[in-house]
């Protein structure tokens, strides 16, 4: 499932400890929003035997954003007493992490207290999952994501303290590639690169975005798995360098109505002993019948999983027109008003693009939900439609869902997810997306307020 190579391996950390450099070790799992859970070790009570597991609360893979503990979860809950789980470390992902002195973290999978079995609604299982059904179809899946976000000029705590108001972006103007604005940025950006490498991401590069003050990080095509690993880390990294340096940098899909939104594209290709079989010479786009069963899926099963490439009410507030976020769940070859687009056509790079996840997903489910549709594609032999020409904003057919309730309906009715992912999982992930609505649905905002106060 991984070709990943250890960015630091178990007995070098035992060294690093021997010798000092090394004291402190982050054991990590990723919740349900995509964010690092867990503990800081001493580094030499870790090698001691913490290296084998360690404990959490059940509660944190049946939270929101906010930390609450809602009810309607029947995975866990005040009746059942918030028992624990097993957070087992990976040692293939042991790094540094060369932005914070003297300290290594390590990714954990999820495991119950009891059987020892994976949870299953942890993200890392749920990929894993969908990876496992691929190796039995003799195939592995190789995926990259992008990362867009904005840098502010005030800090968290700054902002935080204002309620969130007069945001103020870094830059004062579409930056998109701009090397002079970026230059005025690289107090952030050069170390997020260079801490990230010598944490052993294979990074790319970064770039300015299309709006004021956002930015784009990239990082080289891999193993699924890893790439979701890389992904969880890179996010975290760019929050902590940014508040080192005295900055906010937010993953939020829409911060605000007049600016381009904040996406995570997902390329992806399948590929069997060392070579791509989504790639087809033969073809006049180079399309392989088995990429044209997957992309199928991908389209048929869009409004399925949706909810896992845009969770929060907010998340939908980006699929406006003529944004560069797409509308409709269509496929286009290197068209960026698609929802889908194919790139590297003609060659052995050939991949498909899914451009409908925020910046605000979880990769693990993101990627982990967008296999489960491309098996469906090949186990069903879907055809695939002609490609979309033209500007994608000017139809209407095959809408992307318009806000968190439609996607939820979606969701909760899949069958095809809950064949690949189990019951069990899909009642977990619907729950979370009907606290979401309740929660957004019990606030007054300044908008209802501001329009009504008076005229009403």
């Amino acid at each position: 499932m991984s070709a990943q190579t250890p960015a630091l391996t178990f007995d070098a950390l035992k060294k690093q400890v021997k010798d000092g450099t090394t004291d402190t070790v982050l054991v990590c799992f990723v919740d349900m929003q995509g964010r690092l859970m867990g503990k800081r070790f001493h580094a030499q009570h870790f090698i001691n035997g913490a290296y084998k597991e360690t404990h959490c609360c059940n509660y944190l893979l049946a939270t929101d954003l906010e930390m609450s503990t809602p009810d309607g979860y029947a995975s866990t809950s005040w009746e059942t007493g918030y028992g624990d789980y097993i957070m087992a470390p990976d040692l293939d992902t042991l790094r540094p992490m060369p932005w914070l002195e003297g300290t290594v973290m390590v990714l954990c999978d999820v495991l119950d207290h009891r059987t020892h079995e994976p949870v299953p609604h942890s993200p890392r299982a749920m990929l894993k999952k969908q990876l496992a059904r691929l190796e039995t179809m003799g195939f592995t899946a190789m995926m990259a994501t992008e990362l867009e976000f904005f840098l502010f000029e005030k800090s968290f705590d700054e902002i935080r303290k204002g309620g969130y108001r007069d945001l103020a972006p870094i830059s004062g103007f579409n930056e998109d590639y701009n090397i002079f604005q970026t230059t005025k940025e690289e107090h952030v950006m050069r170390p997020l690169r260079n801490h990230l490498w010598n944490a052993g991401l294979p990074i790319e590069c970064t770039k300015g975005e299309a709006e004021v003050g956002q930015e784009e990080l990239n990082i080289k095509y891999a193993a699924a798995l890893d790439t979701a690993d890389y992904h969880t880390i890179a996010k975290h990294a760019v929050k902590e360098i940014a508040w080192q340096q005295g900055h906010a940098a937010s993953f939020l899909p829409k911060w605000h109505k007049d600016r381009v939104g904040s996406s995570s594209h997902v390329h992806q290709s399948l590929w069997k002993d060392g070579e791509n079989v989504f790639f087809d010479k033969s073809d006049d786009l180079g399309m392989s019948a088995l990429m044209k069963n997957y992309m199928a899926g991908m389209l048929k099963y869009a409004p399925d999983y949706t909810y896992f490439l845009a969770p929060y009410i907010n998340s939908y507030k980006r699929f406006q027109k003529g944004t560069f976020a797409p509308t409709r769940t269509i496929w286009s070859v290197d068209n960026r008003t698609a929802g889908f687009r194919l790139c590297g056509d003609g060659t052995k790079a050939v991949r498909v693009e899914c451009r409908v996840g925020g910046s605000d997903i979880n990769p693990y489910l993101a990627m982990a939900v967008q296999l489960a549709a491309g098996i469906a594609g090949i186990e069903e032999g879907l055809e695939l439609a002609p490609p979309f020409k033209g500007d994608a904003y000017s139809g209407d057919e095959g809408m992307i869902p318009t806000n968190l309730q439609g996607a939820y309906a979606s969701l909760k009715g899949s069958d095809m997810l809950r064949a690949a992912l189990g019951d069990d999982v899909i009642d977990h992930y619907a729950r979370a997306a009907e606290i979401e609505i309740e929660d957004f649905e019990a606030v007054v905002t300044d908008y209802e307020i501001a329009r009504g106060f008076e005229r009403c």
